[in-house]
């Protein structure tokens, strides 16, 4: 039904725990693995993280999303004091639902092919901005009850210079230490991993003891592990390999998330899940027509156009999976600033909201062609038309040897822009000297396959003789993409152009410059390749020991 899985962890939770069957109860071994597990998915969050790829967004994001949190957030405490909670649970259910979810988003966006459209760099910005908010408060929360306002003014301060340390530190050990330390490993996927893993639980282990690190100088001082975590991933994420990194850690990263999600769950008692269900419905409903409001009116001052701004505010209507994290921690806190019931009533108005949300935006389209005539007064006249640096009909190129060294002199000439994907850190480099734009990563990753633009691409060569890569690459590429791929075998071959290849080179058996040849025919005569193609597949079905290959390049040179 298109629903998130975080909704599935949560009700699997519901269903095996005490609320359900009873057929587990929490444990150290639960609480402890849930805990890595928000620690993995902050880290993750911090990997994706390039300064690079969001510099230019960083003025308009910050524009949009400071007083989105901040009109948000008083909106939903509002809710929360006219309904029976006391002024330090609204302060708590303000802040929880503040975010919009960074799962729900980017999942619907990929599926839907929109997460670089105008509207998607949008939302992720804003997303992004509000998950540093997250990790602070969160950093803030681990620091417990304060006694006052100067006591939470302290905290904070204490806080965010721990945090302008650790972020320094971990910037600079991304110039200066990881660097040549990764460049060693990066070739060696395991190794890459555990390092990776190892540099994580490090930062982990400093934010877990900072406080017994400094007590000896008389400084109380506290700093979470998630805001540990999400610098260790922020300083890999600077570093050629970080989308590589992604598709390893991505697996290990949902099993603790489904754990952390599914251990929520497992601490609620069926009273305390349902106690506030009706303010919940309440909460949940007007909590997504003030998000779209305030989403909509803050696009539209920044001059985007009609459609942009509509699809922009649709898509940030729910409320997020870290506003459970949120709620959590302020279950966590001692003393406790909230109970088990009002997690169970955040928890149920992000449920709702998530599970709502994931239709609004499969359909926004339709969605805004409805409403588009009532909304025709807030279309701009000159709207902002930010300039696409996205890859189109461009060239991918996976794997570097050398047939595609020599291909891409050729392939040069005919387009302006070419990316090759390489696992090797002297191809790479090799690659980035000789001018053209590299990626460091396994095609395997869908990652990896989204920056290059390989579903936008006009032309793909795979050096790869990997059945599996090839496949996964034509699965991925649209009817207008020309792919050309390699094979070890005539039974391979003939796999491959059953499955949409349109041309297929036989390694063991033709030779770089007669592949040369046939790449020229593509680009130069498209009616003499295609002959060619013709008579490689009269030769691949024939069977013949000796076919007549005189229609081939090179057939008639006896």
């Amino acid at each position: 039904m298109g629903q998130p899985t975080i909704i599935g962890y949560i009700l699997t939770g519901v269903v095996i725990g005490p609320v359900g069957l009873g057929l587990v109860e929490p444990s150290i071994i639960t609480d402890t693995m849930a805990e890595l597990g928000l620690a993995f998915l902050l880290f993750l969050l911090g990997i994706k993280m390039r300064i690079d790829e969001i510099r230019h967004l960083i003025a308009p994001i910050v524009k949009i999303s400071i007083p989105q949190m901040v009109a948000v957030g008083a909106v939903g405490f509002g809710f929360a004091v006219l309904l029976p909670f006391s002024f330090e649970e609204a302060v708590i259910i303000g802040l929880a639902v503040v975010y919009s979810s960074t799962a729900v988003v980017i999942k619907m966006l990929n599926d839907k092919g929109e997460a670089t459209s105008l509207h998607g760099k949008i939302d992720v910005g804003v997303l992004l901005a509000q998950d540093i908010v997250v990790v602070i408060i969160l950093a803030v929360l681990a620091a417990g009850r304060p006694d006052g306002v100067a006591d939470v003014a302290v905290t904070l301060g204490i806080v965010m210079v721990l945090v302008t340390i650790t972020t320094v530190a971990a910037i600079a050990a991304s110039r200066y230490v990881l660097p040549s330390l990764f460049r060693q490993i990066a070739d060696d996927t395991r190794l890459l991993f555990l390092v990776a893993i190892s540099w994580l639980f490090l930062f982990v282990l400093v934010s877990d003891q900072i406080n017994l690190i400094l007590s000896p100088i008389g400084i109380d001082a506290y700093l979470s592990i998630e805001m540990g975590a999400f610098l260790a991933g922020l300083a890999i994420a600077q570093l050629p390999y970080s989308k590589d990194l992604q598709g390893l850690v991505n697996p290990l990263t949902d099993l603790f998330v489904m754990v952390f999600f599914v251990s929520v769950a497992l601490d609620f008692e069926a009273s305390d899940l349902l106690a506030y269900w009706q303010e919940a419905v309440v909460v949940a409903v007007g909590l997504m027509i003030v998000k779209f409001v305030v989403f909509f009116l803050l696009l539209n001052w920044q001059r985007f156009d009609l459609e942009t701004t509509f699809l922009g505010s649709i898509g940030m209507i729910q409320v997020s999976e870290f506003g459970i994290v949120v709620a959590v921690a302020a279950v966590e806190s001692e003393p406790p600033f909230i109970g088990q019931a009002e997690l169970g009533f955040i928890t149920l108005v992000a449920l709702m909201t998530m599970s709502v949300s994931v239709y609004f935006i499969q359909y926004n389209r339709q969605l805004f062609e409805r409403v588009e005539p009532y909304l025709s007064r807030w279309e701009q006249s000159d709207p902002v038309q930010p300039a696409d640096t996205e890859y189109r009909n461009h060239v991918v190129v996976i794997g570097y040897d050398e047939i595609a060294r020599r291909a891409l002199r050729i392939l040069e000439e005919q387009y302006d822009q070419i990316v090759v994907i390489d696992r090797n850190v002297e191809h790479v480099e090799a690659i980035e000297d000789a001018g053209y734009d590299a990626l460091f990563g396994d095609f395997k990753y869908a990652k990896i396959r989204k920056d290059a633009g390989v579903k936008y691409a006009d032309f793909v060569f795979s050096s790869s003789d990997q059945v599996e890569i090839n496949e996964i690459l034509l699965r991925e590429t649209t009817e207008e993409t020309t792919v050309f791929v390699e094979a070890r075998t005539v039974e391979e071959a003939a796999q491959l152009y059953d499955a949409g290849a349109e041309y297929v080179v036989l390694a063991p058996q033709l030779g770089i410059a007669q592949f040369i040849e046939y790449l020229e025919s593509y680009v130069g005569d498209r009616s003499t390749f295609d002959r060619e193609i013709a008579a490689d597949m009269e030769l691949l079905r024939s069977g013949q020991l000796f076919p007549d290959i005189t229609d081939r390049v090179g057939g008639d040179d006896d």
